[in-house]
């Protein structure tokens, strides 16, 4: 076969051609620090790297609602804790209004402070958090602006005792990682039941009554004293979840560790080779240009001399 001028200068822009691709490839490996910026780069590295994206991107949403679950926990924690010591207090008004010695003039007084602490109680009830209400299970939103716990009344100058509670005792239910899900919410029915509020509404009420005898006043104490337990009891439960929530969201993050590392171990260019790749490339295309330049170089002069 005969080889005539342009078939070497075909052959070399075409040679030129490939070896600007190499050059464009390691630029772009440099510049994002990737093994490839396309599918058709590498289509098993493609598509690995889209698996591990889902994982990682699975992972990370794991984290976001982790720190939804503690922000029900921690809140309802701290509602519990504060409705712990308002019913301590109430036990020990309990104790003293037993006292024989006591006044009704002095027992007026400690009414007045257990009616206080039945609407301190009704707040802890409605507690609210991120605008949603943290104990009236799935319903965590009132109709109309309305507060799902209402306790009116019971009081000689109040009419008759009513509980009403707009909510429901459904579990609200987070996915924290692939097939656990935490119940993040406290039942009302566990703790700001109707008894719970009546009771107190009659602790007043007998408070308040000339009449009563010191036992009538110390049974509260048993029906306090019940009241305290089942309040325990929900943190128990709270405290079990909290651990729980504190060993999984350890192991989401391991993970998490783990399937970053992987998916950069296939995406991620080796910075070195790849400036090593790019100098001797450079190196390569350079030779080929001053080759092609002499190949290109000479005219009809040239060979008429």
């Amino acid at each position: 076969m005969r080889v005539t001028q342009s078939m070497l200068t075909n052959n070399m822009l075409r040679n030129l051609s490939s070896s600007y691709n190499s050059l464009g490839k390691y630029m772009d490996q440099l510049s994002t620090g990737k093994k490839i910026n396309r599918p058709s780069d590498d289509p098993v590295v493609a598509m690995k790297g889209m698996d591990y994206r889902t994982q990682v991107n699975q992972l990370e949403q794991y984290e976001r609602n982790m720190g939804e679950v503690h922000n029900w926990l921690d809140n309802t924690d701290s509602a519990l804790d504060k409705t712990q010591k308002a019913l301590v207090r109430l036990r020990e008004l309990a104790v003293q209004g037993a006292n024989g010695t006591y006044e009704e003039g002095q027992r007026g007084n400690i009414a007045s402070e257990v009616k206080q602490l039945r609407e301190h109680l009704t707040e802890i009830a409605n507690t609210k958090v991120n605008n949603k209400y943290i104990f009236s299970g799935t319903k965590t939103t009132g109709a109309d602006g309305e507060k799902p716990f209402k306790v009116e009344g019971g009081y000689e100058d109040s009419g008759e005792f009513s509980y009403s509670f707009d909510g429901n005792n459904n579990d609200v239910k987070i996915e924290v990682s692939s097939g656990s899900v935490i119940t993040v919410n406290t039942k009302a029915d566990q703790v700001f039941n109707e008894d719970f509020f009546k009771d107190l509404t009659e602790f007043a009420q007998k408070l308040e009554d000339p009449d009563v005898e010191d036992d009538e006043i110390s049974a509260f104490i048993t029906k306090i004293d019940t009241h305290i337990d089942n309040n325990v009891n929900a943190r128990a439960d709270l405290g079990a979840r909290q651990n729980r929530v504190e060993l999984i969201e350890n192991r989401v993050q391991e993970q998490t560790v783990a399937a970053k590392a992987m998916m950069s171990e296939n995406e991620d260019a080796d910075i070195e080779e790849v400036i090593m790749n790019l100098t001797s490339q450079e190196a390569v295309h350079r030779a080929a240009l001053s080759a092609g330049a002499r190949i290109i170089q000479p005219t009809l002069l040239d060979f008429l001399r």
